[in-house]
């Protein structure tokens, strides 16, 4: 939801007539702004937060399905980040990972990066609970 700001700017202005007298002219100019409400704005930040989350952990499950080298800095950054995202999940299944040769599915990664979808759900639900809607008449 947006919110509308309307303002009226009124201005009295002495003009001169086409016979060179002084006369009185109002002029009114309204303007409106139209802007997210904060409610809107807490939504859009928290959407953001779950994205990038979201995008640690799937960047994450993807290295390691690729066996990407960890030595590598943008792969060890990637994989510590989302290893403490992924941590508040590990243990929920039995098993954690799946490997085969250098490959590893990270499965307590695909937990995190469903719980965190889970999380950005229930808090946006939150939000919407104290919209306000704008009376109908």
């Amino acid at each position: 939801m947006t919110v509308q700001e309307q303002r009226s700017v009124t201005t009295d202005a002495p003009t001169t007539t086409e016979s060179g007298g002084l006369s009185n002219r109002t002029t009114t100019r309204r303007q409106i702004d139209y802007r997210p409400s904060n409610n809107e704005t807490a939504r859009r930040i928290v959407i953001l937060v779950a994205g990038l989350f979201q995008l640690v952990i799937g960047l994450r499950i993807v290295l390691l399905l690729l066996d990407a080298r960890t030595g590598n800095l943008l792969v060890s950054i990637v994989n510590n980040v989302g290893g403490l995202l992924v941590a508040p999940f590990q243990g929920i299944l039995k098993i954690s990972a799946v490997s085969s040769g250098g490959s590893v599915l990270d499965i307590a990664a695909v937990v995190a990066l469903v719980g965190w979808t889970i999380v950005e759900l229930i808090v946006i639900w939150s939000l919407g609970i104290f919209r306000r809607e704008p009376a109908t008449a």
